[in-house]
């Protein structure tokens, strides 16, 4: 289970592991010093859909 912490408005997760084939290689399309930027952009993007559904 990864540790997610916010701390003054900003998301630390620690040990996240994602198993998804399908994100993995398209990740794996960019070089890899893009990949820690492309994953905070996803996140932040998907939270962003996410936005009032938490009383569901």
């Amino acid at each position: 289970m990864a540790d997610v912490q916010i701390i003054d408005g900003v998301i630390r997760i620690i040990d996240l592991d994602v198993q998804d084939p399908k994100a993995a290689k398209i990740l794996a399309e960019y070089p890899e010093q893009r990949w820690a930027e492309i994953t905070r952009r996803a996140i932040k993007i998907g939270l962003g859909y996410l936005q009032g559904g938490a009383q569901e």
